[in-house]
């Protein structure tokens, strides 16, 4: 028996095929796309056929296949069922029944044939047939592990062997993680901008797969034979963490033994060639847009109409029924050969309106072609330098960065129609500097030779003695990354340059940020260089400070952060120590992934350096940042805000502002704003004669006469610089320059006539202007690509769309006609009368699920958000009288202003019938609270199911409009899903200007403000009159406040009754009125008032106008600067009817702590308003339950909320909030205590020893 188990064994260890012989199996193979929740919609694809394998040599055998069938599933498991998708059956067939040749030796597949015609794709599905046949058989093992070639690349496989002691016949079991391989058959496409994040991947993954066969293998004369194969994959997904609900990919395969006969004869093969190994091989993916699905054949014609279509429909406004036609354009146009593109421009270079649509939907043709075609146009200088600019930075920005097109995008850099416009020179530079980040972000190491033209440029520019050339080349060299390029930079850096270094504050600012991307890819060398610059005490304050930031951006150890601490308290820069202290403290909040060590490192630091720098006042330079992070969503934002000062300066010399945006493992930096205002703090210098820092009339009057002396500013400095990143990369700079301002100032002259700019734009309005533009976008084109058993591709993506556009139709009068100057139009009636449309659409979708040039089925997300914001009306200004009126139709129609649409759908496309196409939503209909139990494994699931319809509206029925906001929601919760749910089903919400009726018909609505009242100003005692009984109620209420609190202050009363003879100015008038031809018009009118002596106070009465109404709002304030502040609300028949007052007041007296006191009492509200503060009232212990203040019921002050701050210490504050039940108190501390805003309020900072 031994003896027989033995044999057995040495049979099986020896796994093949008989090459004498013909074995026939019958495979099957399926894949499923859902939620795995019964009662809910899924797609699927399944195919099945006969296999025939006969040899033609020792180790080459041939795979026919026959009887072959393609299904499709779409509907909901037990209602619907698959389908046979006739068409694509024998599409398919008519490939798979010709001959596959492949080796195979000791159960392993290798060097698959076919003929030259036969499809990537469908050689694929062949070697996901043929992976049933992969398996590594050990005798001498039950349990062994290897790396082994197979379908998902090379991976790690477990095997686990048994064998049936009665058949003899041995059950293998094989794993294989692909999550873990050494060279995985996965691709991931786009954002190669965002930086990868680890930490952020131990907080939870987006994607989890698992793959097990099992095989069955008896013992036979010539070996081991595979009786019956069963593989089964499957794999969750989710935008989120897959903890919290997932999408799930089922695939299995079935390989079952029928025959084994002997091979009767051989059968002619004909030419075929090298296929490739197992490992599964990626289509040309750019052309296999996943959420569309349509005929690629004569794609010319059919571009050509869609471009004149999208142009036409979208002329005047944004037609969003047309947004989702630019993908399948993109998708035509990447079918496209270079001479078709050359054949359509030539169709479309002399319409401006298609031209425009052709130049911006071009740049998704992402490979040598979109290159050829811009190379044509910059030789012949047919495009302008706007078209040029915009067409070759998206063109960039989507190039796929390998290295033959690196190469050819060279060019550009110097073709002289590049240099023939500044912004067009820097728009090339910079984007062949990002193009370098991204092709270093796929190739590792990355080649110097990418780089090497902008160091070149680097390098000419600093012999050359070009500061614009600098900048331009070190803000490139910032885009690209390159950890090459660190010995370039080096040579722009004092005290690290191995020569002296004398350059600008701007070319060293951009030298110390062109290192900020290279700070993740060789922290190392960049930690040396910007310490050594942060430690050299005699450079710029501002570049220390910059300094300071990369070596942050680098991540640093505990230790050397501990290094900076330790400078830091021998610093006696206070703007140095200002902001490092600042930013520290900024980041040890920081709760974002990639932080978690930094934050950490920096939160020691801050404990150290308080006790001396926590008090620095906000006029030192500073660094905020505020982030955040769910581990359930896997998202996070962090904002970034840093502000540079310097000793010598009062005003900031450089600003910068950023956003980051966390998501499955990645950082993505949003949007970079910067101001580098050099220029502009030289000429403020280090004080402005007569600016006292409170913000007022005079300290702004102050600014005004320093800035005219700008002409003693050089000719090559710019004032101001201003830059922009997007994703990490410089795209746009502009210096403002005194030759700027001097044409501007020239342009906008009162005495400027018939030559200045401003002139041309008004005799243009003057003869009427029509303007359109339109601008589609893909904003985002995300993909992953991965091998399935079944050797189909799985495909992630995420597309972002967007169409926006601008209509202007506009013309203008004036009266008298202008005479030849523009001073004219100060004195003159100007009347201007425009419609136009303004607006986008943008549509989202998030597909999961199998992608091929034949079929698509899975799970797709998709959302469309248009704003549409029409108008049409008529202005009337006399700048003279002060005086502006706004005319607009009554609304007639409903007007969507914004609106917001999605769902979940299972779909279903194939090729041979793409209208045909199928989209159910996965949760088709709501399942109402009496819905049987669903059993998901071990537990019983019951879904909380919620459909949700909703129409809000305030109408106003004197103008005949209202605004609406309609909702629906249809959701099924199940709380095993969180927070996937929130987004499975369908939504929709809408805001929408409707028209309602109104007490009059309504021509026009009429908006009018008067600066200079023509009536006589009214004495305070007539005005006062109408708010008696609301100031006598007041003046109680304040005099026994302050005479409780602050003693010896001149009391109210005083300040009332001198106020009482004074006169106050009547400053503004407002109508806003419903006309109907010559009836009393109906609405409200608003008047202004404001007494300047001896307190500040400001009245304000509006009244509805209309027969037999008397509503008015009475509102009165007072301002007493550093005291206190008053308003007193009145409103009802005659400012009556409801009343309520607030006041401020600070209460600081020597030797007393600072304290500010604020209340807010009223006598009567509305009922709808009372129910709004209950409601909101509800809301309020969890918030301070939340925000840590402790809460104690008792009796106070009956319709009255009052709060107080005491500053009981120098970094502490005692907060104290009384509501007529409840009290709420908090001691906030290590507060910031610069000043209370109090007269004479002032904190002391330590000076560093």
């Amino acid at each position: 028996m031994k003896g027989l188990i033995l044999c057995c064994l040495v049979a099986l260890a020896k796994l093949g095929l008989n090459p004498n012989k013909t074995y026939e199996y019958k495979y099957v193979g399926t894949v499923n796309f859902g939620l795995g929740i019964p009662n809910l919609a899924q797609s699927g694809t399944r195919m099945s056929c006969k296999i025939k394998i006969r040899g033609v040599s020792e180790q080459t055998f041939v795979l026919q296949v026959s009887d072959f069938s393609s299904e499709e599933f779409n509907g909901v498991e037990g209602k619907n069922e698959f389908e046979v998708s006739a068409k694509l059956t024998e599409r398919i067939a008519s490939q798979l029944v010709k001959p596959f040749m492949f080796d195979y030796v000791a159960g392993h597949v290798d060097n698959i044939r076919s003929s030259a015609e036969i499809s990537d794709t469908i050689v694929n599905i062949v070697r996901g047939m043929l992976g049933s046949f992969q398996l590594t058989v050990k005798i001498t093992q039950r349990i062994y592990e290897l790396e082994e070639a197979g379908i998902h690349g090379k991976c790690q496989s477990s095997y686990a062997t048994e064998i049936n002691a009665e058949t003899n016949d041995m059950t293998i079991t094989q794993v294989v993680d692909v999550n873990n391989c050494r060279e995985k058959a996965a691709i991931y496409k786009g954002l190669a901008t965002a930086v990868l994040d680890p930490v952020s991947r131990q907080r939870g993954e987006s994607v989890v797969s698992t793959v097990r066969s099992v095989y069955t293998v008896k013992p036979t004369v010539e070996g081991g034979l595979i009786t019956m194969a069963h593989g089964l994959e499957q794999q969750n997904f989710s935008p989120f963490n897959v903890k919290g609900g997932n999408f799930k990919m089922e695939a299995t395969t079935e390989m079952v033994l029928l025959s084994v006969n002997d091979t009767a004869r051989a059968l002619p093969l004909g030419s075929t060639e090298s296929k490739g190994n197992l490992v599964f091989k990626f289509v040309d993916a750019e052309v296999n847009v996943p959420i569309v699905m349509q005929n690629l054949d004569n794609p010319i014609a059919k571009a050509a109409e869609l471009i004149k279509h999208l142009a036409e429909a979208n002329r005047y406004q944004i037609d969003t029924t047309t947004s989702e036609d630019t993908i399948k354009l993109y998708q035509l146009l990447r079918v496209i050969p270079y001479e078709g593109l050359d054949v359509l421009w030539k169709q479309f270079a002399g319409n401006e309106e298609n031209r425009r649509w052709f130049l911006d939907m071009i740049v998704e043709v992402n490979d040598a072609r979109i290159l050829k075609f811009l190379e044509t146009r910059f030789q012949t200088g047919d495009l302008s330098a706007n078209e040029a600019l915009q067409t070759l930075l998206l063109a960039f920005d989507h190039l796929q960065a390998v290295p033959d097109l690196v190469e050819m995008a060279k060019m550009f850099l110097t073709m002289p129609f590049s240099k023939s416009n500044v912004y067009l020179w820097q728009t090339v530079v910079l984007s062949y500097g990002s193009l370098v980040y991204k092709h270093c972000a796929y190739y590792t190491p990355c080649p110097v030779a990418a780089v090497q033209p902008l160091l070149d440029m680097a390098r000419e520019s600093l012999s050359n003695g070009n500061h614009t050339d600098m900048v331009i080349a070190l803000k490139a060299l910032g885009n690209a990354g390159h950890p090459g390029s660190i010995k370039t930079i080096m040579r722009f850096l004092p005290g690290v340059a191995a020569t002296p270094v004398d350059l600008p504050p701007r070319v060293l600012s951009a030298a110390v940020q062109s290192m900020r991307l290279i700070a993740a890819r060789d922290p190392q060398i960049v930690q040396e260089i910007t310490m050594s610059l942060f430690l050299q005490k005699k450079l710029a304050t501002e570049l220390r400070m910059l300094a300071f930031m990369i070596l942050f951006d680098t991540k640093p150890s505990m230790a050397l952060v501990s290094i900076v601490t330790v400078h830091l308290q021998e610093e006696k820069d206070l703007h140095v120590i200002s902001f490092a202290y600042s930013y520290l403290k900024s980041f040890s909040r920081s709760s974002t992934p990639n932080n978690h060590f930094l934050s950490t490192a920096c939160n020691v630091a801050v404990k150290i350096l308080a006790p001396r720098f926590g008090r620095l006042s906000y006029h030192y330079s500073k660094a905020m940042r505020m982030d955040w992070f769910n581990d359930d969503f896997l998202i996070g934002t962090a904002t970034e805000v840093f502000m540079l000062k310097s000793a010598t300066n009062i005003f900031p010399t450089e600003i910068m502002m950023k956003g980051k945006f966390y998501f499955i493992g990645r950082i993505l930096q949003l949007l970079e704003l910067g101001i580098h205002a050099e220029g502009l703090v030289e000429l403020l210098g280090n004080g402005i004669p007569g600016f006292k820092g409170d913000l007022s009339f005079s300290d702004f009057q102050a600014v005004l006469n320093v800035l005219k002396n700008w002409e003693v500013l050089p000719n090559d400095k710019p004032i101001m610089t201003a830059y922009s990143r997007v994703s990490g990369q410089e795209w746009f700079y502009a210096d403002l320059k005194k030759e700027t301002i001097d044409a501007l100032i020239k342009s906008v002259s009162l005495s400027a006539g018939k030559g200045s700019s401003l002139w041309v734009v008004i005799e243009s309005l003057q003869r009427g202007v029509s303007w359109h533009w339109t601008k589609p976008y893909l904003i985002v084109e995300v993909r992953y690509f991965q091998a399935t058993i079944l050797g189909l591709p799985l495909e992630i993506s995420k597309y972002y769309e967007s169409i926006s556009g601008i209509t202007v139709n506009a013309k203008a009068t004036t009266n008298p006609p202008l005479n030849g100057q523009l001073g004219q139009l100060l004195t003159s009636d100007i009347s201007l009368e425009t419609d136009g449309f303004i607006g986008f659409t943008k549509d989202f979708w998030v597909y999961y699920g199998i992608n091929t040039e034949l079929f698509q089925c899975g799970s797709e997300f998709k959302a469309k958000t248009p704003l549409s914001i029409p108008w049409k009306f008529t202005v009337k200004i006399n700048i003279a009288e002060k005086k502006f009126e706004l005319d607009f139709p009554s609304c007639k129609e409903d007007i969507a202003i914004y609106s917001v649409n999605s769902n979940v759908y299972a779909v279903t496309r194939n090729i041979e019938e793409p209208e045909l196409a199928k989209m159910t939503p996965i949760i088709p209909n709501p399942i109402d609270s009496n819905a049987e139990v669903v059993h998901s494994g071990p537990t019983a699931v019951k879904p909380d199911s919620d459909q949700v319809q909703d129409n809000m509206c305030a109408e106003s029925n004197i103008y005949g409009v209202g605004l609406c906001v309609e909702s629906e929601f249809r959701r099924e919760y199940y709380h095993d899903e969180y927070p996937l749910y929130y987004f499975l089903g369908y939504t929709h919400m809408a805001f929408k200007v409707v028209p309602v009726q109104s007490i009059k018909p309504v021509d026009k609505i009429h908006f009018e403000v008067n600066a200079s009242p023509s009536g006589h100003p009214v004495s305070t005692r007539q005005l006062l009159e109408t708010l008696r009984r609301l100031s006598m109620v007041f003046v109680r209420l304040s005099s026994d406040s302050a005479s409780s609190e602050r003693g010896s202050h001149q009391r109210p009363d005083d300040n009332l009754m001198e106020d009482w003879n004074s006169t106050p100015e009547a400053v503004f008038n407002v109508n806003f009125f419903a006309m109907n031809g010559n009836q009393k018009p109906e609405g409200y009118d608003a008047v202004f008032y404001y007494t300047p002596k001896p307190s500040k106070s400001t009245q304000l009465i509006v009244s509805q106008v209309g027969e037999n109404i008397n509503w008015k709002m009475c509102i009165n304030t007072t301002v007493k600067p550093h005291v206190e502040a008053m308003a007193n609300i009145r409103w009802g028949a005659e400012c009556q009817t409801y009343g309520m007052s607030i006041t401020s007041e600070n209460a600081r007296f020597p030797g007393a702590k600072p304290k500010i006191n604020a209340k807010i009492q009223w006598t009567t509200i509305p009922k709808n308003l009372a129910e709004v503060c209950t409601r909101f009232e509800s809301y309020i212990p969890g918030i301070a339950l939340l925000l840590d203040f402790y809460q104690k019921h008792e009796k106070n002050v009956k319709q009255e909320i009052s709060a107080s701050l005491v500053a009981t210490s120098a970094d502490s504050i005692d907060v104290t909030i009384k509501f007529p039940e409840v009290l709420f108190q908090r001691d906030i501390r290590n507060t910031t205590i610069d000043s209370f805003g109090c007269a004479g309020g002032h904190v002391s900072y330590m000076k560093p020893v």
